[in-house]
């Protein structure tokens, strides 16, 4: 499936770690959640995180919780975003469990304990160092660890890891982290890899390809122009790390080039506007085209008129509002947030406009509006779906097929056996058969707690 990324990696001196994610989407992933670790915690050395996305970090405070006293390695920029991405999904823990709590002492069930709290994950933040890209760092037990450029998100790492055991020489493990799309504005394209023994490759979109992004530029410019016409108001579930800077780009840049005017845009979001003063404080992280119009001073764009939302009071009274806003908030997947009570107000409205630009997992809200569901349940009450609803895939962070196949084809020495992860079961496997036909390479899709010796 896609969300939940974790490996448990055992040598002959340590264990390791890749990933300590959030399962997202229908209620029976989202219960794995609570379930206890299927390794211990406290024997683990190192965690490799590659990169802050929940799906990847959001069980690190349960970790640490329950017994983890190891190192977590990351990019500096990805330790910069879990600092605020850890501590909000605490928020929501701790939030959403007082509100089922209330309803339960009503009811006279047992209360409810968060997934983890504030304080914990707090406490896990302690266990972050920092690495750059292309730094080599000696782990110990014979292991060495790389981060190179993903160019999925701000900080995302595809790791390299070089594991040496007594008489069975050096194998080195590649695991692709999400791999992003080339010429995607702000971050970087995904850096090649030439050697591996063994690949580790998401496949999130593996089963499509994108549009070009000047094709996907122009579908999103029409849906915006479109959707103003009609007189009410866009929605933008976006995530609030990666996602929402990069439609911020593509609005600010349409407006500058006077194909959008006028706009009014509003992203609301406090974890949004934090990674977002996080991505201009890294230019080392960022492309050339973003630094260019940052030092052109054209940024901010002149048709455009910006506002971020901080307070619960200045969300609600967007509410208010009745057309011309552009509402970009989060989460992407409509699963939590305040996007929720924007499409409370805004979705029944067939004047208005959903426009989704990211992957939406089996189970989730947004999933479920872009399969046509004609009702939905927000805040307890049944909600019609009459607004205009719009996907533009080609924005997604995600390689496609092409992407994902042109990153493995970088390979100069053939890996032993690649491993398809981080998909949906038809995909995963579809894209298996795609491999072993292009590249003639031993390709499988493992199952979930399955373990395989290498």
């Amino acid at each position: 499936m896609v969300t939940g990324s974790c490996f448990y990696i055992q040598t002959e001196g340590t264990t390791l770690l890749v990933d300590c994610g959030f399962f997202q989407g229908a209620k029976e992933n989202e219960d794995r959640n609570a379930e206890p670790f299927p390794f211990n915690p406290s024997g683990v050395q190192c965690l490799l995180l590659t990169h802050a996305h929940l799906d990847h970090s959001g069980l690190i405070p349960k970790l640490v919780r329950d017994g983890f006293k190891g190192k977590i390695l990351a990019t500096n920029a990805t330790v910069e975003l879990c600092r605020i991405m850890l501590l909000d999904s605490a928020y929501i823990q701790e939030r959403d469990t007082e509100w089922d709590n209330k309803k339960r002492l009503r009811a006279g069930k047992p209360l409810l304990k968060p997934l983890y709290t504030v304080e914990e994950a707090t406490d896990s933040l302690d266990y972050f160092q920092g690495a750059e890209y292309g730094e080599i760092v000696e782990l110990g037990a014979g292991i060495k660890l790389r981060f190179q450029d993903a160019g999925h998100i701000l900080g995302s790492a595809i790791v390299e890891l070089w594991i040496r055991e007594n008489d069975d020489g050096e194998k080195k493990l590649v695991f692709s982290g999400d791999l992003g799309q080339k010429n995607i504005p702000i971050v970087n394209d995904p850096a090649p890899i030439e050697d591996a023994d063994y690949v580790f490759i998401e496949s999130t979109y593996a089963n499509r390809n994108h549009k070009g992004i000047n094709e996907t530029t122009e579908e999103f410019r029409q849906a915006v122009t479109e959707s103003l016409k009609r007189g009410g108001n866009i929605i933008i579930p976006a995530f609030a790390v990666g996602r929402t800077q990069n439609i911020l780009y593509l609005l600010k840049q349409l407006s500058v080039a006077g194909k959008l005017n006028h706009l009014q845009v509003f992203v609301d979001s406090p974890m949004a506007i934090h990674a977002t003063r996080i991505t201009l404080n890294h230019p080392e992280y960022l492309d050339e085209e973003t630094l260019n119009l940052i030092r052109g001073g054209k940024f901010s764009g002149s048709n455009l008129s910006l506002k971020y939302i901080e307070t619960v009071e200045e969300s609600m009274e967007l509410n208010k509002i009745k057309h011309g806003a552009i509402i970009i908030s989060a989460s992407g997947m409509c699963n939590a947030g305040r996007v929720r009570h924007h499409l409370k107000h805004n979705v029944w409205r067939p004047e208005c406009s959903v426009i989704f630009v990211g992957y939406q997992a089996y189970g989730t809200l947004g999933r479920k509006i872009i399969e046509g569901a004609g009702m939905v349940k927000l805040f307890g009450e049944e909600i019609a779906v009459k607004s205009k609803i719009y996907t533009i895939g080609g924005l997604s962070a995600h390689a496609d097929r092409e992407g994902l196949m042109d990153w493995l084809n970088k390979f100069k020495r053939k890996p032993r056996r690649i491993f398809v992860i981080h998909g949906e079961e038809e995909t995963a496997i579809g894209f298996v058969n795609v491999i072993k036909e292009r590249l003639n390479i031993d390709t499988y899709a493992p199952l979930r707690m399955e373990v395989i010796k290498i």
